[in-house]
């Protein structure tokens, strides 16, 4: 068969196969999901935390340097989601996607994000100051969360696969990391408002900000504030 041939074969299996759809109340593995309409459902709330110019920072420094940042930033985001319950589903260059489920799902997702900012402004950027001097680099970023119905796919070739996410969620969560790092978290109203009050305000102050995401009308909520991390 060619390769045409045997390409044609499996875009005609994938569309005209049934779909096999379960609920799951853990984050699956690829392996707990079959390659061909194979479905697993969540309740889940996706959270994205992406380094900002990551592009200004390979094409302007050292890769050794620029490797520095990445892990760094990768390390801190990945220990904090796992502290806070969520359970990290993929790394794609300088961004790292997690997927928190259960009933505290949205406050340990936004906890995360200002978490993170605290890494970046407390442990990251003091770290790049001390080794290179005041005026090397300093790390932006921004984490975005939202929450909704997302089934886990897995694609790909045998051999060659992983999980894809197919949800509002994910798109989104992904999307609100490319709005300006001014403010270093975004969420959803969806999330605000499943929150607990502990992640909404501190010492009855807000630390959100609503505003309308103007690429969807949707309402989102944004912060610069931090989470000591302890």
């Amino acid at each position: 068969m060619s390769l045409g041939q045997d390409l044609k074969a499996m875009v005609d299996d994938i569309i005209q196969s049934l779909w096999s759809e379960r609920d799951g109340r853990v984050v699956p593995a690829d392996t707990d999901v079959k390659l061909l309409n194979d479905c697993v459902r969540l309740d889940a709330t996706v959270l994205y935390a992406d380094l900002d110019e990551s592009t200004n920072l390979v094409d302007e420094y050292e890769p050794h340097f620029a490797a520095e940042v990445y892990k760094t930033y990768l390390h801190c985001a990945s220990k904090i989601v796992r502290s806070e319950g969520g359970a990290i589903t993929s790394f794609d260059g300088d961004r790292v996607m997690a997927v928190f489920l259960g009933d505290s799902k949205n406050t340990a997702a936004a906890r995360t994000a200002l978490k993170l900012n605290w890494a970046t402004v407390n442990l990251i950027n003091p770290a790049i100051e001390k080794q290179y001097g005041p005026n090397k680099y300093t790390v932006h970023h921004v984490v975005g969360v939202d929450t909704s119905v997302l089934h886990a796919v897995r694609s790909g070739i045998r051999g060659s696969n992983d999980l894809v996410w197919v949800g509002r969620a994910a798109n989104h969560a992904a999307k609100l990391c490319t709005l300006p790092a001014k403010y270093s978290s975004r969420i959803t109203a969806e999330v605000y408002d499943a929150m607990n009050k502990s992640t909404k305000f501190s010492a009855e102050r807000s630390m959100w900000e609503k505003v309308t995401w103007n690429t969807t009308g949707r309402e989102i909520y944004r912060s610069t504030w931090m989470w000591k991390v302890e």
